[in-house]
């Protein structure tokens, strides 16, 4: 569950990038409420998905919820190794508020679709219930927080590096290798 949670929140993506880009424009301190609105979002996709999913996932619904899930998680990782992010387009230098970075993860479909099989599978396989979903959910929300956070931080110290268009791709390369052994390890525990 860490890994493919790792995997979907620091990977390249338009919120991280638009957390890059106030690094590379010296905005960090400005952009905090943006990156607390993205980890509101993501606290509360999973919350719904997470109790929802307590109450209408049966256990013996998580064979094909793991089948279709472990087929998104290789689909996320084909989408990551074929995609051409460049940073350096990136042009946009406006301060990003609370406002911005909730509804940007609210509505982003990637947010959403992430989500839902960590709640979905990964909550009802580590037999994370009750209060369990929303300490979880807490910890992970945190940590889509501080993705473009960190992103903002790599944008402010690194911003002639990060214009390296390889380094983009080797680091998607890094996170799709790790989103095809969490939809391996999905499959050889839940399916097989």
């Amino acid at each position: 569950m860490i890994l493919y949670s790792i995997s979907v929140i620091y990977t390249p993506g338009p919120i991280n990038f638009l957390g890059m880009n106030q690094g590379v424009s010296n905005k960090i301190s400005n952009s905090k409420g943006f990156f607390v609105g993205v980890g509101v979002a993501f606290l509360i996709l999973l919350l719904v998905f997470g109790y929802t999913g307590e109450k209408v996932i049966k256990k013996d619904y998580l064979l094909y919820i793991s089948i279709v899930g472990s087929t998104y998680i290789l689909y996320l990782a084909f989408k990551i190794i074929k995609s051409n992010v460049f940073p350096n387009e990136e042009k946009n230098t406006k301060i990003l508020t609370f406002k911005d970075g909730f509804f940007m993860e609210i509505m982003n479909p990637k947010a959403a679709l992430a989500t839902l099989p960590i709640a979905t599978i990964y909550f009802p396989a580590n037999n994370i219930v009750g209060v369990k979903v929303f300490g979880v959910s807490l910890m992970l929300a945190l940590m889509a927080s501080s993705a473009p956070f960190s992103y903002a931080l790599i944008g402010s110290c690194f911003s002639d590096v990060i214009k390296n268009d390889k380094l983009i791709k080797w680091f998607n390369a890094i996170m799709a290798f790790l989103l095809i052994y969490v939809a391996y390890s999905i499959f050889k525990d839940h399916v097989f």
